[in-house]
């Protein structure tokens, strides 16, 4: 069984270090260790920093890849139209249990990371600077640099900086939950779409970016676009950095040029010579398979033209021991538990989806493969964020690249091989199980609530399932799918809400006095031959 990975795993380095530069000598690169290493960074105006951006084909590191000339343009174009000051956010969540390279740079180089917003924020006049993160390390570490640097959030700073801490769930990592947190809301998205560069923290016009990023520019600003481009492919320059996790003898955090072959890399973390597949991307991420391993090479396009994803940086081997399905499937309960519960898509679509796979495993044959198929094309692009595409990118990668094992499961009786656990998810305890509306993770657990559903008095209205999908889900008639059940700690005033709010009066909450909970707060919803919780 594969432990979770740490904050600050191994790093690793392929060629000369720019990311990782001082890594070597100290476990933290302070301010005066920073500028000994880096030296000093000169002021950039705003047009030239964009011109730098594209002429070294910056892209967002963070999994979306948007070119960061484009936004840079866009957020200036809005601040000037409108005459407001722009706000600048370095995204530092790192919310997938495959994925450390951000949660590295901030641990150990943060400076490289300011360096980078603070060109960002003095070209374009920004008066506010944000760093989000989801970790005690990198809270402490990112807010200890900014001492060092005597930036602070105070009234009379010319500039205010601060760190904004939020749960470590998949969903806060997005761009819109991380700009709702800012503004005092709960870290999830809103349930609109709406441009960060144009309407972002407070309103204001918002530059906001991966951590990683910010780091690239901060290099390229020192070193110029020339001696940028002579490390790794033409039209993708640069270093990337990657998580390397799975299968591997040694997970760890590699800083690559553009170019170097993937199973080089793979070689580095001592995964077996053939995997069975190598997932790219992260758990949004697409699999691919032994062969195609041989032909890829660590770049965007290169990725994209063999059918995996350079995504999140994440790389996770599995070897020909394990049963690929089974992985998946793991990973697939872990994505359905992290949803915001916000939208039909996410709180029951991907559920469904991992109970389809789930039937596929356990024999349910060419029925059950279909229906996965359907849910998981239901689910996309249909979201209040990405969480659901991403989740079914990742389960169509999995049937489209583990044929003959989905055949043994669907025609047979199973490929036989075990599930290991290879691919690595928290630790019991490890993430919060709620998504708290401030910066401090929630109680978790249930309460000593339960909620009962009179039969005699619903009428199939579905406002229950609105206001509580923690609990509520409909079936194919209409109606709720359980009749009692213990509400979660973190959902106790939803809970009251779908009480007072039923049309018909037909639910009650109860003191439960019969000793302690379950400890799962996801209600088992499928019915029929078998089926097992999910997370169990």
């Amino acid at each position: 069984m594969n432990e979770a990975l740490p904050d600050v795993p191994e790093v690793r380095v392929v060629g000369l270090p720019q990311l990782t530069s001082g890594f070597d000598l100290v476990e933290r690169l302070d301010l005066p260790m920073h500028l000994k290493v880096h030296g000093p960074l000169e002021p950039m105006g705003g047009e030239k920093l964009a011109q730098l951006s594209e002429r070294i084909n910056l892209k967002g590191r963070g999994g979306a890849g948007f070119p960061f000339h484009k936004k840079l343009r866009s957020v200036a174009d809005s601040a000037i139209k409108r005459g407001v000051r722009p706000v600048v956010v370095v995204n530092g969540s790192e919310d997938e249990p495959a994925c450390r390279k951000d949660t590295v740079l901030i641990n150990r180089a943060p400076h490289l990371i300011l360096d980078g917003a603070l060109l960002v924020a003095e070209a374009l006049g920004a008066r506010t600077l944000v760093v989000g993160v989801t970790r005690e390390s990198t809270q402490r570490s990112m807010e200890a640099a900014l001492a060092e640097r005597g930036l602070s959030n105070g009234r009379r700073s010319a500039l205010k900086a601060f760190v904004q801490r939020n749960p470590i769930r998949m969903v806060t990592g997005a761009a819109a939950s991380l700009i709702r947190s800012i503004d005092g809301g709960p870290a999830v998205p809103p349930g609109r779409k709406t441009s960060a560069s144009v309407n972002g923290v407070g309103g204001a016009p918002t530059l906001l970016s991966n951590a990683e990023t910010f780091a690239q520019l901060a290099i390229a600003a020192r070193i110029g676009p020339e001696r940028y481009g002579n490390t790794g492919l033409y039209d993708e320059p640069g270093t990337v950095m990657l998580t390397v996790s799975g299968a591997v003898a040694r997970p760890m955090v590699i800083e690559v040029p553009t170019g170097v072959p993937l199973r080089y890399v793979l070689q580095l973390a001592g995964a077996p010579p053939v995997p069975q597949g190598v997932l790219t991307g992260g758990y949004h991420g697409k699999w691919i398979d032994a062969a195609t391993v041989n032909e890829a090479v660590v770049s965007r396009n290169s990725l994209d033209a063999v059918g995996g994803a350079l995504g999140a940086g994440a790389i996770l081997p599995i070897s020909q021991e394990t049963c690929p399905l089974g992985e998946s499937l793991r990973v697939a309960q872990w994505l359905a538990e992290e949803s915001a519960g916000q939208c039909g898509p996410c709180y029951l679509g991907l559920p469904a989806a991992a109970r389809g796979m789930e039937d596929i495993i356990n024999g349910g044959g060419p029925a059950a493969l279909e229906a996965l198929k359907q849910v998981a094309k239901n689910v996309k692009r249909r979201g209040a964020c990405s969480h659901p595409d991403g989740s079914a990118m990742f389960l169509e990668s999995t049937i489209k690249a583990f044929t003959d094992d989905l055949a043994a499961h669907v025609l047979g009786n199973g490929c036989g091989r075990p599930v290991e656990g290879v691919l690595p998810l928290f630790e019991e305890g490890m993430a919060p199980a709620g998504i708290s509306s401030g910066g401090a993770p929630q109680e978790t657990g249930d309460s000593r609530q339960k909620i009962f559903v009179d039969w005699t008095l619903c009428r199939g209205h579905g406002l229950c399932a609105d206001i509580l999908p923690e609990v509520f889900q409909l079936g194919a008639d209409g109606f709720p799918t359980v009749a009692q059940a213990k509400v979660p700690r973190f959902a106790e005033a939803k809970a009251l809400r779908a009480v007072r709010r039923c049309p018909a009066l037909a639910l009650r909450l109860e003191e439960d006095t019969r000793g302690s909970a379950p400890s799962r707060n996801l209600p088992v919803l499928s019915q029929g031959r078998g089926r097992r919780a999910l997370g169990r």
